[in-house]
């Protein structure tokens, strides 16, 4: 599994529908249908397919906020849509055992990552989200690729969350150097890396090729803090994820990571890295 476990392990990883998204979904294709539009013909004025308008309508699909705002003034302009939105219960695209986990987040004060597989899905790019889903077998349909695509630039809204969560990330310099999705892609990239280590509430630090001692031998890690100042951690393999609340094995994560934020480069020199893989002077 990659990036954050959208569209995840095993049988029943397909989101189930949920009551708010059937509810939502019975709006749109009401409000369609007093605009006496078919859904090929709203999928052309909000630029997507219509196989996609109908996964919306039969609460089968998360609706892109993108969708949103196109249907909005296709469908009238009542705002009806908008409001309903903001309603919807289920995180677009996440695995079912990823989802408790994706509850926490929304609530957490601070959250940790590290990563040696991939980007972490709050610092990618949608050409780095989109290269990274086609890569990793099975093969996938077009609004497949969309859906997680989409899932996964959806949680990045949680960077501009009220009251700001405090980031910080630690990524393997060898996950840049690999180019995932070719040369374009990677220096969109690394000019994203760069603005998003520049805001108030992230801290990016980059893990150097050459560091013998390293704590992230067992793999990547994700810590967060809940309002109440409790820790929780969550790892994740191939086909499964695991939430972990048991106070002793939170605390070893919680000392791996100390570890981790001190062999990495400091956050300045992780930027001038960075710079410096981009080719800035």
């Amino acid at each position: 599994m990659v990036a954050d476990s959208t569209m995840g392990a095993g049988t029943g990883s397909e989101p189930e529908c949920s009551d708010s998204l059937r509810t939502f979904g019975a709006v749109v294709q009401a409000l369609r249908e007093h605009a006496g539009l078919s859904r090929t013909e709203l999928g052309e004025l909000v630029r997507f397919s219509k196989h996609t308008v109908a996964s919306v309508e039969l609460g089968r699909r998360m609706p892109d906020p993108v969708f949103v705002e196109r249907a909005e003034p296709a469908l009238g302009n009542t705002g009806a849509l908008r409001k309903a939105a903001a309603h919807l219960a289920r995180q677009p695209g996440l695995a079912a055992w990823f989802r408790q986990w994706a509850r926490l987040e929304r609530s957490a004060i601070t959250y940790w990552t590290y990563e040696c597989r991939v980007i972490p899905g709050f610092l990618q790019t949608e050409s780095y989200a989109r290269a990274i889903t086609v890569s990793v077998p099975p093969v996938k349909e077009a609004e497949q690729v969309d859906h997680q695509v989409a899932a996964r630039l959806e949680r990045q809204r949680l960077l501009d969350h009220k009251p700001p969560i405090a980031f910080s990330f630690i990524v393997e310099q060898a996950l840049i150097e690999r180019t995932t999705g070719g040369d374009d892609v990677t220096r969109e990239l690394i000019d994203h890396l760069i603005v998003q280590s520049s805001r108030f509430n992230v801290e990016l630090q980059v893990m150097p090729l050459r560091q013998p001692d390293h704590a992230g031998f067992d793999g990547p890690l994700m810590l967060l803090e809940s309002p109440d100042h409790r820790w929780f951690g969550y790892a994740e393999g191939q086909r499964g994820g695991l939430l972990i609340t048991n106070p002793d094995e939170v605390s070893i994560m919680l000392q791996r990571y100390a570890k981790l934020r001190s062999q990495a480069l400091n956050p300045e020199d992780s930027r001038s890295l960075l710079k410096r893989m981009r080719g800035a002077p």
